[in-house]
């Protein structure tokens, strides 16, 4: 959560204005990933202090804040050398206010400011410790200790280069955290860090970098670094450093680097960018890009660091003819879910490849059960395919909470093989649950939209599902994606039974038309939209259905609750007669999915109570069912697909419906309240 943007320009003229609009609509890009407060620190206008400026509300109050201090900054003035930073939060640690709001500072006079995603754990104890040292706190965040703390190792050691001050801070803090550093000591410099939340820089150059593989040095090698010097004695330990490796342009020294948490927010610059690792410290001096390493490891070949080429264009990362992003990407799933599959599946010859699992496949049907974790949205999809999967696969398949399986320490044994489901990659708790898993063993497959993100590069190998940008808060299209990316490993799994084959044929048959399918049912927005008239006003709403259909009721009161803040509630049909029946009467909304599929008859049996107790119930059925149609007053009808396909065409209805109470309700409909798309904390 949170999102972190900072713009350093070294012998690249600038003016003071460009700076600014470079810093605020890097922010505007990242802003779903937090938006009760936002906040820049460039130079002032004496360029020998930080000018800090910090607005609660969206991005949009702070640009018009700086518009109204465009006198005072001096905007007009030209700077070839610069370093500003910028931030928009998600709250955590104390309610959305400017004092609250980042960048924060180390003291009165902006010595040190600091930008932060993530959370301390241990700011309790290091608050402490500066206050017994006469420090003083302005704001109830855990980030101004970080400030503060920088501080104080720079007034003990005014010799230590901004790169060791911050690894000497770095080594106090617990937690996750993504962090970006200014000071007026340091001129022009800009030093970033990141242990478990993203963070990645974009180089953008007029000629080619020296190279994109560069060596990094360890032990002894490293100490010929003309940066290093000895630390010396801090009244808390530091830690030496252990590696480095350098950046720079091969011939003209003019360069720009941004920092952001997301590569949407520096596509627009640049496509080259460097994916930090934990515990990577990055400093920009003299136009120079440094990382070092704090310690030996990591997940990528820890002697290397690599360039990389986003491939992402601008126009996916807006809205186009669409009023909001959301709603984009809802009615970009026929072009997304052809997207995953594309390369994959080959409708001729009836065959599934997935290229990042293939070496893997023997080990993985060697073992002794499949688990699928997640969080929110990843796990509903692995809700939905989890029945397919027992199918195709005949092995046991856990489906776990990664909070829940967390604070389980659930066993997991070497011969076990772990999916971990997560659209950002980044997922804090999914993450955790991750690195439990491979600590005992375990084969890791990611299924990721973000090449780069941590889960990407810590798992052993993985599906990208490439359902493309996804800015919206609430996920859609990575839903769907998500969903077909599962069901094609379930394929693969399958693809040397015999007796499996008429099964498979029939499901690679579904993928072929799902493009089209998914188009017929947008076409229902309109009867949605009056659908959403009726039900706007209700406080609750229940969704009910069964079998490859409960995935899309948990996934659609999911959808209602965090959209139109609402009560909503999926439940599966089969327990209706153990205690939700007694929610049903003549005034509680209720959706039923009721599929010609192998549970239809069951599904008939809870409609029938649901009218018997006054209910009303609204019906998402098959097209051309009139026996179910005849029983409900009003229906919502998709087309006819395999059974384990179609909670893909299910869900469209209910993403459409949340969507539209939302906007009929006024509500923020890409950015709801008290959530972020990236949950980087737990």
């Amino acid at each position: 959560m949170c999102g972190i943007f900072a713009y350093l320009n070294y012998l690249t003229p600038k003016k003071r204005s460009e700076i600014l609009e470079l810093l605020v609509n890097g922010l505007k890009r990242l802003e779903y990933r937090g938006y009760d407060s936002a906040g820049v620190a460039v130079d002032s206008a004496n360029e020998q202090d930080i000018a800090l400026i910090k607005k609660t509300g969206k991005v949009a109050v702070l640009e018009e804040a700086i518009k109204a201090a465009s006198n005072k900054l001096e905007v007009g003035a030209c700077l070839e050398t610069h370093c500003g930073i910028a931030h928009t939060r998600w709250a955590t640690h104390g309610v959305p206010s400017e004092v609250n709001c980042h960048p924060h500072r180390s003291d009165d006079h902006n010595s040190f400011v600091v930008v932060h995603n993530g959370i301390i754990t241990n700011y309790k104890e290091v608050k402490y410790f500066l206050e017994q040292k006469g420090y003083h706190f302005e704001s109830e965040t855990d980030t101004e200790i970080i400030a503060k703390l920088i501080f104080h190792f720079y007034k003990k050691h005014p010799n230590f280069s901004f790169r060791e001050l911050v690894e000497n801070v770095v080594q106090q803090l617990e937690g996750a955290f993504a962090l970006c550093f200014k000071s007026k000591h340091f001129p022009g410099e800009c030093v970033a860090t990141r242990r478990g939340s993203p963070l990645l820089v974009g180089i953008k150059t007029k000629t080619r970098l020296a190279t994109d593989h560069i060596p990094i040095l360890y032990g002894k090698d490293a100490e010929h670094d003309p940066d290093h010097r000895p630390h010396g004695r801090a009244e808390i330990p530091s830690l030496p450093r252990t590696g480095s490796t350098e950046f720079e342009p091969l011939e003209d020294k003019q360069v720009e680097y941004f920092f952001a948490s997301d590569a949407s927010a520096i596509i627009e610059h640049t496509n080259r960018v460097i994916y930090f690792e934990d515990d990577d410290i990055a400093a920009v001096r003299n136009g120079i890009l440094s990382i070092h390493r704090m310690r030996r490891g990591g997940t990528d070949d820890p002697n290397r660091r690599e360039i990389i080429t986003v491939k992402m264009e601008l126009q996916q990362i807006m809205k186009g003819n669409y009023e909001y992003f959301m709603q984009k990407e809802i009615f970009e799933q026929p072009e997304s879910v052809v997207n995953t599959m594309r390369g994959r599946v080959n409708f001729q010859t009836k065959t599934v490849v997935l290229g990042g699992i293939k070496e893997h496949i023997p080990e993985i049907k060697r073992c002794r059960r499949l688990m699928l974790i997640g969080c929110g949205t990843s796990y509903h999809s692995a809700i939905a395919t989890r029945q397919l999967l027992e199918e195709l696969t005949e092995l046991p398949v856990m489906v776990e909470l990664a909070s829940d399986f967390l604070d389980r320490t659930t066993p997991v044994f070497r011969d076990d093989v772990c999916f971990f489901i997560s659209q950002s990659g980044e997922t804090a708790d999914t993450l955790m649950a991750l690195r439990y898993c491979k600590q005992r063993g375990a084969l890791i497959v990611g299924i990721t939209n973000t090449v780069g993100s941590s889960i990407c590069r810590e798992s052993h190998c993985g599906v990208h599902i490439n359902a493309g940008p996804e800015i919206g808060v609430a996920s859609t299209k990575a839903y769907t994606s998500q969903f077909i990316s599962l069901v094609m490993f379930a394929l693969v799994m399958s693809e040397d039974r015999l007796s499996l084959k008429k099964r498979r044929e029939e499901i690679i048959e579904g993928l072929t038309n799902l493009q089209e399918q998914i188009r017929q049912v947008l076409k229902l927005d309109e009867r949605v939209k009056a659908l959403a008239e009726e039900l706007y006003d209700k406080k609750s709403l229940l969704i009910m259905g069964r079998g490859f259909n409960y995935a899309t009721c948990l996934e659609g009161a999911l959808k209602v609750k965090e959209l139109t803040y609402m009560h909503s509630e999926g439940i599966m049909a089969g327990e209706l007669k153990h205690g939700p029946l007694a929610l049903v009467d003549t005034h509680m909304p209720v959706i039923m999915i009721v599929m010609r599929d192998p549970v239809y008859i069951k599904c008939m049996n809870a409609l029938q109570q649901v009218k018997s107790r006054d209910g009303n119930p609204i019906l998402i059925c098959e097209q051309g069912d009139k026996e179910t149609m005849d029983l409900a007053q009003q229906h919502l009808e998709v087309p006819k697909t395999v059974d384990c396909l179609q909670g893909i065409l299910t869900v469209i209805p209910m993403q459409l419906l949340s969507f539209h109470i939302a906007v009929r309700r006024g509500c923020n409909v890409d950015c709801p309240r008290n959530l972020a798309k990236s949950v980087t904390t737990e």
